[in-house]
């Protein structure tokens, strides 16, 4: 979706609202350590979509919390707001930062495979190919 100032300003109160919301309103224990790591308000403002980063092995709990939780959250994220509209909520688990952990170890974790030199074929270099490719060579 296009941003613009309007439309980074309506992401920004809602994301608020809703953080605020999921913080001091809900007691909910599957919804303990939750944060919001960004939010998408459509143009007419009737969906709101939000994305909510957990620990990895909590996402079902997580998930069946804010399903549990949707109507009250609503309600609540209606009246903080004060739009004309109490938009539709759409929780969606963001899993780009687990992603990049992952990432992030594999590249720590490189194979000792990739230290070995390797000719323009991606062979690897070693004496004794690089002895035999001498020898066919002068052969010729």
């Amino acid at each position: 979706m296009k941003q613009n100032q309007n439309s980074r300003r309506v992401n920004r109160q809602a994301r608020e609202k809703l953080a605020s919301i999921l913080l001091f309103e809900l007691s909910d224990p599957d919804l303990a350590l939750v944060t919001i790591t960004g939010v998408e308000v459509s143009v007419d403002k009737s969906v709101l979509r939000a994305y909510v980063s957990c620990e990895p092995d909590r996402y079902e709990s997580v998930s069946a919390g804010l399903a549990r939780a949707r109507g009250r959250i609503r309600s609540l994220l209606g009246h903080a707001l004060g739009w004309r509209v109490t938009p539709e909520l759409i929780f969606q688990i963001d899993t780009t930062a687990d992603d990049a952990e992952r990432i992030q170890k594999a590249l720590t974790n490189v194979p000792p495979t990739l230290a070995v030199e390797k000719d323009a074929d991606g062979y690897p270099l070693d004496d004794a190919a690089a002895a035999r490719d001498h020898t066919q060579e002068g052969g010729r």
